[in-house]
């Protein structure tokens, strides 16, 4: 299994999403179940890493935030149109 640590967002929009980018982050989203979505920011690098390796689109990932695990699967990844870059991703809850 994977283990990413993740920082919340508190800025939201376009251009907070093209700061985040310009510093190397990945800002994506955190839904299903019953909780509200939590939108959230990934280190651009860590994350190439990881999906790099095999398995990292079929098998759950954990994502730390706070000393707390939230158990995830990738549902949608938006890419940079040429760069070897993420633009956005879309992580959907895994319920046990």
């Amino acid at each position: 299994m994977f283990t990413l640590n993740i920082e919340l967002r508190s800025e939201l929009g376009k251009s907070a999403s093209r700061r985040l980018r310009h510093g190397n982050t990945v800002p994506a989203v955190i839904y299903g179940g019953k909780q509200s979505p939590v939108s959230i920011q990934l280190n651009q690098d860590e994350l190439l890493q990881a999906e790099s390796k095999a398995g990292f689109y079929a098998n759950p990932l954990t994502l730390m935030v706070n000393d707390q695990a939230i158990v995830v699967k990738v549902q949608a990844v938006q890419r940079h149109p040429f760069k070897p870059k993420f633009q956005h991703l879309d992580f959907l809850r895994v319920i046990s």
